[in-house]
């Protein structure tokens, strides 16, 4: 690697290469010098307003420019940009910016009437994506400082970036990422997936998931463009794909199902697209068959977590065989990726299994987080070994097996459920619906959903002599929680599942949905 920080990589970009293209929005193409000179105003701005090293500004936005001008912002003063998932609901918001001690916020006149409903008592300055009268103006904001050098130097083990990931507990926690982190995925990574200097990536995934803002800074590192759209609106990626000679995208699964959903698609233009990378839950056989043929490139499996700064297993474009002798390889996640190494444990002993015996998947690399912000406990939790200088053992909290060096995930240890890429934890929808007055228990758990590869579901037990219906439930939960969140459907039983020591059984409630699948996940 050239660089020891990502400041280092944005300011020699702009020696290096000034004029050419780094991003393209619908509104505006933005060089590499005009990013490293409009995060200089805005690190000059939050200097301003008395930001310094160490403190978090926070972003909720689509706009995922705008975004990274405010992360390259804040690692100028050595401050931490932390985007936050812009479908929330008031109260995760209000928990989240406590939470990160959030001290400058830049959001979407669109989620003003949200916010509005926040505690910002911490928060010195709100400012807007675009011209509006209820706050300031990003742009406006930032002209009125020069753009000059701060001069300010991070270490590569500074966190660079602060990325939100739910936990059992039903509480976020917020994951540091150093620049040690983010360089390794974009130094390492490409070469997997087939990306090189001057190639031209489509993004439309949200800049508050690792894959998003993780996909801008690879391709900012290697010298490439980044196409990208605040919405993703399938009919407007595939005219894009011809209008801006796009070379890769990155998709979750559900996205490919929608594009190939678009009325004629097979007479589009596809020449210049060489690979399409796809994660977040695998892919069916029908789909991937369907997607070969109309898109005419390269697919790449990806397996990877927030906290292992997104890439850590890669299933090649050569794997993704339908039909040949290697086609159950596409049941699997690929092989460790970025010098990443994978051992699978048992739990119980932390002794390893043997191959094709399942266990909870650790990883060791350079690419695991710093740690949970303001959370030691948590930290020292999901490293139960400490760490060292390949970044530690990491559990992944995923049941898993290693066959031929390739890795397979079975289920999660954790109950998390993975919905259109959504990372959605069952202890958060609990919570919320055990705060209704008709609620005695509840359990939710993951279902087969054709299109999203999982969608939530909840079984409750009533308390006696009250009443509740599943409409009711639901919209509940859609007061409390983002609408991603909630159940999608509600069964109710006399009581849950548990086993002797009373331990609630959510396996024995899932069962009957995942019979006949060979893992139980999506």
């Amino acid at each position: 690697m050239l660089d020891q920080t990502f400041i280092a990589t944005a300011r020699r970009q702009a020696r290096e290469i000034p004029d050419q293209a780094a991003l393209i929005t619908p509104t505006r193409k933005w060089t590499f010098a005009e990013i490293d000179a409009e995060s200089n105003r805005v690190a000059q701005g939050l200097r301003a307003l008395g930001i310094k090293a160490g403190d978090r500004v926070g972003c909720v936005t689509k706009h995922t420019a705008d975004c990274l001008l405010l992360t390259f912002g804040a690692m100028k003063l050595g401050a931490v940009c932390a985007p936050f998932n812009w479908r929330l609901a008031p109260p995760e918001l209000d928990y989240l910016f406590t939470q990160n001690e959030i001290r400058v916020l830049l959001t979407d006149s669109a989620f003003m009437p949200t916010i509005e409903k926040v505690n910002r008592g911490g928060i010195k300055l709100t400012l807007l994506t675009e011209d509006a009268d209820s706050a300031v103006s990003f742009a406006q904001w930032r002209r009125t400082y020069d753009p000059v050098e701060t001069g300010f130097e991070q270490g590569p083990d500074d966190t660079a970036l602060q990325l939100s990931s739910s936990g059992t507990t039903g509480l976020p926690k917020s994951v540091e990422l150093t620049h040690r982190n983010l360089l390794t995925l974009c130094h390492e990574g490409p070469p997997h997936i087939g990306l090189r200097s001057g190639h031209v990536q489509l993004n439309a995934l949200p800049n508050y998931h690792i894959a998003g803002l993780g996909n801008v800074l690879l391709i900012f590192y290697i010298r490439g463009t980044s196409v990208l759209y605040p919405d993703f609106e399938p009919a407007q990626m595939i005219a894009a794909i011809a209008r801006h000679r796009v070379t890769h995208m990155f998709l979750v699964p559900a996205m490919i199902l929608f594009m190939l959903q678009v009325p004629g698609i097979e007479n589009a233009d596809f020449s210049s697209l060489k690979g399409i990378t796809y994660g977040g839950s695998p892919i069916s056989e029908k789909i991937l068959r369907d997607a070969l043929k109309v898109f005419r490139c390269d697919f790449y499996q990806l397996y990877g977590l927030t906290e292992t700064t997104g890439m850590i297993t890669c299933l090649a474009a050569a794997d993704h065989d339908t039909d040949g002798p290697r086609a159950h390889l596409l049941r699997s996640a690929g092989r460790p990726a970025n010098g990443a190494s994978v051992r699978v444990v048992d739990v119980a002993t932390g002794r390893d299994v043997k191959g094709g015996e399942v266990g909870e998947i650790w990883i060791r690399s350079l690419q695991n987080m710093k740690g949970y912000f303001n959370n030691p406990k948590a930290t020292a939790e999901v490293f139960p070994l400490g760490r060292d200088e390949h970044g530690g053992w990491f559990r992944s909290g995923d049941a898993g097996y290693l066959r031929e060096g390739y890795v397979y995930i079975h289920d999660r240890v954790k109950d998390m459920v993975i919905s259109g890429g959504e990372n959605i934890y069952p202890a958060e929808v609990e919570n919320a619906l055990a705060a209704h007055p008709a609620v005695a228990e509840v359990a939710v758990f993951g279902v087969p959903d054709d299109t999203w590869g999982e969608a939530v579901k909840a079984s409750v037990v009533l308390r006696r002599d009250t009443q509740a219906s599943e409409a009711d439930l639901i919209a509940f939960a859609q007061e409390r929680l983002a609408r991603f969140k909630c159940p999608k459907s509600i069964d109710f039983a006399e009581s849950l599942p548990r086993n002797p020591t009373g331990k609630l059984l959510k396996r024995v409630l899932r069962e009957k949905y995942w019979v006949g699948r060979d893992r139980r996940v999506s």
